[in-house]
């Protein structure tokens, strides 16, 4: 009890574990039990989700816009579900992108001031967070047995990565990794989440991707594990230039899908591409 009387309210790192407890055997159902559409589900929700707090951080009292550059975030996510092995899909959706959102902002001027802005951040939402999350649900699908572990693993290098930097940096955290962009992060968390990769990989090669050797998920890891960091940087730093602190409030003890799958972004590309090489 506080001073007043009153239940002391939850930690951060308390709603944090109770949303994974949550959050977790969900995902594990869909990625293992549900067909492959049920997993595909949730991952075009999140993308729904983090692409409109994207265009809401671009686009603030223009419902309008942020409803269109929606539309094209959905249009990218099932082009690249549907047609992902059609490379004349994925070029004509790499061009096209950002000519409609540049023509939409000249249809839709407002204020010449923020008018850039707004066509890079319409054009920038689907390439930045609807492709990349949506190769979730493609290697779930298309990677046969191991398609469920791949996806699993994407998850693990960026959540065991921000789990292992959370703890490096406020038990060891003393030299400042980035001031400007994300004053709290540190070296030591830096190294941390590294270590908290590596960790998933471990657990993946000798637990539920064992046709994945040592000595292939280590380094992926590594990589992995180093551009979800910069992913996590990058999402601090269109916060920080919109004078936004977190993305959304949906996630409990999280923020917003973004704030979240920041990191995911880029490990289910890092990942992605290995599958796409050497399975």
């Amino acid at each position: 009890m506080t001073s007043d009387g009153s239940k002391p309210a939850p930690s951060n790192l308390t709603i944090r574990l109770l949303t994974a407890a949550v959050g977790v055997p969900a995902i594990l159902s869909l990625l293992y039990v549900a067909p492959p559409w049920g997993f595909y589900i949730l991952v075009i929700t999140c993308v729904s989700i983090g692409c409109w707090e994207l265009l809401t951080m671009t686009h603030p009292g223009d419902r309008v816009a942020r409803v269109f550059g929606l539309a094209l975030c959905q249009l990218a996510s099932l082009v690249v579900y549907f047609r992902v092995h059609d490379a004349h899909a994925l070029l004509a959706l790499l061009v096209g992108v950002p000519a409609v959102a540049l023509l939409f902002t000249l249809f839709r001027l407002g204020d010449m001031s923020t008018a850039a802005i707004r066509a890079f951040g319409m054009a920038f939402a689907p390439v930045f967070v609807a492709a990349p999350l949506t190769l979730l649900a493609v290697m779930q699908r298309d990677f046969g047995k191991a398609g469920p572990g791949l996806a699993v693993m994407s998850f693990m290098f960026a959540w065991f990565a921000d789990t292992g930097g959370y703890f490096g940096g406020r038990f060891f955290g003393k030299h400042k990794l980035y001031e400007a962009v994300s004053p709290k992060k540190t070296v030591e968390g830096a190294i941390g989440g590294l270590v908290g990769a590596v960790i998933g990989a471990l657990m993946a090669s000798l637990g539920y991707l064992r046709q994945l050797p040592l000595a292939h998920t280590i380094p992926l890891a590594l990589f992995a594990g180093a551009l979800g960091a910069a992913g996590d940087l990058g999402e601090s730093l269109i916060k920080r230039s919109m004078g936004v602190k977190d993305s959304g409030a949906i996630v409990p003890g999280h923020g917003g899908i973004l704030d979240r799958a920041d990191a995911l972004i880029f490990t289910s590309v890092a990942v992605y591409a290995y599958a796409a090489i050497f399975l």
